[in-house]
């Protein structure tokens, strides 16, 4: 179960232009989204790490983003 709250994930939704929004799909796209968070946080700790920094800093995100 992921961590992320839900009215968010609905307001995603609606704003992509969904009309009604399922409590599964805002739970699925919460799942997503938390793993593929986890994916971006963990490369963006590699690329700190290789900096040899111990912050993560934003420009750590934008350039784990771009490299996934």
């Amino acid at each position: 179960m992921a961590e992320l709250p839900l009215a968010p994930m609905e307001r995603i939704i609606k704003n992509a232009g969904g009309k009604r929004v399922g409590e599964d799909a805002k739970q699925a796209l919460a799942e997503v989204i938390e793993e593929y968070g986890i994916k971006v946080a963990k490369k963006a700790i590699e690329i700190a790490n290789s900096n040899k920094r111990k912050t993560v800093r934003a420009e750590d995100i934008k350039e784990a983003v771009r490299s996934l």
